[in-house]
Formats: C-alpha cells, structure tokens, sequence
C-alpha cells in the first residue's frame, strides 16, 4: 500500500480539526507558519495540505485576508447526477425552485467574450438575469444569453420564471456543456441578492451549453452561494 506524501497527512489531520469542530465554519485557519510549528513540517509542506483541501472544498483563499473553513454537510452537489437545469437540480435535492427575473430584453451590442462563446456576430441575443431560489433560500443570481432562435418566439417574461432549459429543449436537443469555475468575493450588489455577507466567498460559473451538433446555444455566468453550492467531478486519465 503506497504511504501517503507528508502534506498528504498534514491535509488529513486538518480535515479531522474541521470534523471534530476545533476549526468551526467560517473560521480563519492558523496561519502557515502555525501549522508548520503544530505538525512539525515546513511551510511549504503546509501550502501543498492547504491548496489540497482546497481543492476537495473544505477551504478557500480569501485574497488578503487568509484561509477558511467552509462547512460542507449542508452543500448541495451539482454536477453529481449530470447535466440537469437548476429546476431538475432542485427536484433532486428534493427542494422547489423559484425565480426572480430581474432582466429580460434582447441586444445585438454584445461584449465581445460573449461574441466569442456564442459564435456569432450581429446575432440578436436574450439577454437574462435571474435570481435563482431553493425553497426560499437565494442560491444563485445568473446571467445568461441565448440566441433568440433557440426560444420560442413568443416567448413572455413570465415563461422565463422557469425552466429556460424546458423552453429550449422545445427548439433544439441540449447535449453538453463546458464549465469555468473562479472563486470571487461578494460585492454589495451581490450581497442584497444573495443575503450573503459583503466580503464572503462566492462560486462564480462560466458555463457555454451545446447542441450535440456542437453549435453553443446559451452562454452562463452565475454566482453560487458558496455556503450552500460545490461542484463535483469525475476525472479520467488520459
């Protein structure tokens, strides 16, 4: 059986400080030069520990400010059943989804990164923003642009309270997506949306959605609640 690397154990026993409660949630984790003096290593061994549960969710960087605890019992997984829309997502976790659209409107003066992922030009383009909810819980606030003809045309602000991937699976087959995930902080606007501390940890999720001809049909931005939102994978080797 292959021993496990030195942070590999540092990465472990910090974990269980989190299981056992000595770290709570939201709680500044020890400094590097702490934990390198408690477990007996080198700072450098206590970075690869640290970026190690970052990686696995249980920590994020704060720019400036530190590491911290990010409580995980409470998450809801996405990406663990496949592609599903946030009303699917919801129905699995066994929760209802509601919506609050907060834009709804057409524009061809598009940015040009979203020119880029859409693949188009003077397309005209379904500009919405929605403010996404799990029971009555703010989960989510997304951006999201779609070519008009993957909508019905006489598509109302009202049809758009729900599932835009019902809508679009009226007019096309949704086959895949690829996804960007970044760890930003809560700005104010954010913060009255999502009733989230100014300042705390927020997912932000690039997400472009295929056809299986592999023309994309909408481009996503969306700021997850990092309290209540991690994303799981499955890796391959190559």
């Amino acid at each position: 059986m292959k021993k496990p690397n030195i942070f590999e154990t540092v990465a472990s026993k910090i974990k269980n400080n989190i299981d056992d409660g000595t770290y709570s949630q939201k709680q500044k984790l020890p400094s590097e030069y702490d934990l390198a003096k408690e477990f007996d290593v080198s700072r450098l061994t206590v970075r690869k520990a640290i970026d190690l549960l970052i990686s696995q969710n249980l920590l994020v960087k704060q720019r400036g400010k530190g590491t911290y605890i990010m409580k995980q019992s409470d998450k809801f997984q996405s990406g663990q059943n496949g592609l599903l829309s946030f009303t699917e997502s919801a129905k699995a976790f066994g929760k209802t989804s509601k919506s609050i659209v907060i834009n709804f409107e057409i524009v061809t003066n598009l940015p040009d990164e979203v020119k880029k992922k859409l693949q188009v030009e003077n397309e005209s383009i379904y500009r919405i923003k929605r403010l996404r909810y799990f029971d009555e819980d703010p989960m989510t606030i997304e951006e999201i642009y779609i070519r008009t003809s993957f909508l019905p045309k006489d598509i109302t602000e009202k049809d758009i309270e729900h599932s835009i991937f019902s809508l679009i699976s009226e007019q096309i087959d949704i086959s895949y997506s690829h996804q960007e995930i970044e760890a930003v902080l809560v700005t104010k606007e954010l913060s009255e949306y999502l009733d989230v501390p100014l300042g705390d940890p927020l997912l932000l999720v690039h997400t472009i959605t295929y056809a299986a001809s592999g023309i994309p049909i909408l481009y996503d931005n969306s700021y997850y609640r990092a309290d209540k939102y991690t994303f799981k994978n499955i890796l391959h080797r190559p």
